[in-house]
């Protein structure tokens, strides 16, 4: 089949049987990954290949990489922004395309006014140690004209995962039997070695490298053996560093077949009682809908909402609907939600967060700034 006739939308059945695994089904490092997806999804490599390919230069797949749980590399944070109106797109360019350390980039309304409806600009932010997420956003604010910025970093997490195609025929209430499980954001201690394996590890892939033996290549440019590489990865992996291998689906953005996987991006937060965080954080994340779920403290500029997580769907009803099911499910579980919003996502850009020290003082050079005076 010519590269012309290799169907890219996700609603081909071969495709939509790809995705469903290679979304967020590959945990942790393993050594064939794309051999893991055509066995999971029962296909031929040769298949994967030639599909994520097609899917990747249709930009219907955004990007394929091994992910990394950045929680653990990086301290990080959500922001919120509060900025101007006339300023708000230039704010919204400036930390998609100026700062590699934030990642979502998100424009955020609420259906009515309620604390903190005035923080319209979202992003995810990492900041490596020992430089200050605190300093760093104050030279965003310097930088875009924003007035003030809240930061949310994650006590706990709860959910981590995608799975788009697959959340489509969710229903509310869908939940898995256990708990959500308990991820620290305790932060894990690398050498130069290690993070240049990593940093080799991370890079997205290009259509043209996919391949059966995909590290065979980073292991070169990262300086190391095959072995050595697959050893220090293997490593990483153990020491909970290591994501997921996935095939991120354009999710925001119309495809050029017209479809969206989703429309709405929903920001839920509520406010439980002081001592039941991990519970109820639990008891969201086991929610099938959620693709995040974490415990951050939202302080008196969002009414002391301690529980927040993320939720997509392509009708508005039925992403509150989720979110009713959630709610009712944590008044059954004897956990009282005494305040509760919802923040839902407009304008949005998504790129990884840069997270190495090596980066964030090269980045810091290049714009000037003292190295010194932007650490904690």
């Amino acid at each position: 089949m010519s590269a012309t006739t290799i169907p890219s939308n996700i609603d081909d059945p071969i495709n939509a049987q790809i995705l469903a695994v290679s979304e967020d089904r590959v945990q942790g490092f393993t050594r064939f990954p794309l051999t893991q997806i055509a066995e999971a999804a029962e296909l031929p490599l040769e298949t994967i290949i030639e599909r994520i390919g097609a899917m990747l230069e249709a930009g219907t797949i955004r990007r394929v990489r091994q992910t990394l749980l950045a929680t653990s590399l990086a301290p990080g944070a959500l922001v919120a922004w509060k900025v101007p109106p006339k300023q708000l797109l230039s704010a919204f360019d400036f930390m998609f395309k100026e700062d590699p350390f934030s990642g979502h980039v998100v424009l955020r309304t609420t259906d009515k006014e309620t604390p903190g409806s005035q923080y319209k600009l979202w992003t995810t932010l990492k900041v490596p140690k020992p430089y200050s997420m605190e300093k760093h956003c104050e030279y965003l604010c310097q930088q875009t004209g924003a007035e003030a910025f809240k930061l949310l970093p994650a006590n706990k997490l709860f959910a981590l995962g995608v799975g788009h195609v697959r959340r489509k025929e969710l229903q509310p209430g869908d939940r898995t039997e256990e708990p959500g499980r308990v991820l620290d954001t305790k932060i894990v201690e690398l050498t130069d070695r290690e993070w240049r394996v990593l940093m080799a590890l991370k890079r997205e892939f290009e259509p043209s490298e996919l391949q059966e033996d995909l590290w065979a290549p980073r292991a070169e440019e990262a300086g190391e053996s095959l072995a050595d590489f697959c050893e220090i990865a293997e490593s990483l992996n153990q020491r909970r560093v290591i994501g997921r291998f996935s095939t991120f689906l354009e999710h925001v953005k119309k495809h050029k077949d017209g479809a969206r996987v989703t429309k709405f991006n929903a920001l839920f937060h509520w406010r439980v009682p002081e001592g039941k965080e991990l519970e109820a954080g639990q008891e969201v994340g086991r929610h099938l809908c959620m693709t995040h779920a974490y415990w951050r403290e939202g302080g008196p500029e969002f009414s002391n909402v301690n529980i927040m997580g993320v939720s997509h769907g392509t009708e508005k009803d039925k992403v509150l609907a989720h979110k009713a099911a959630i709610d009712q499910h944590l008044e059954e579980a004897g956990i009282p939600v005494s305040y509760t919003n919802v923040f839902w996502g407009g304008q949005s850009e998504i790129k990884p967060s840069e997270i190495s020290p090596i980066a964030y003082r090269a980045w810091c050079e290049e714009r000037g700034l003292d190295v010194e005076a932007m650490k904690n």
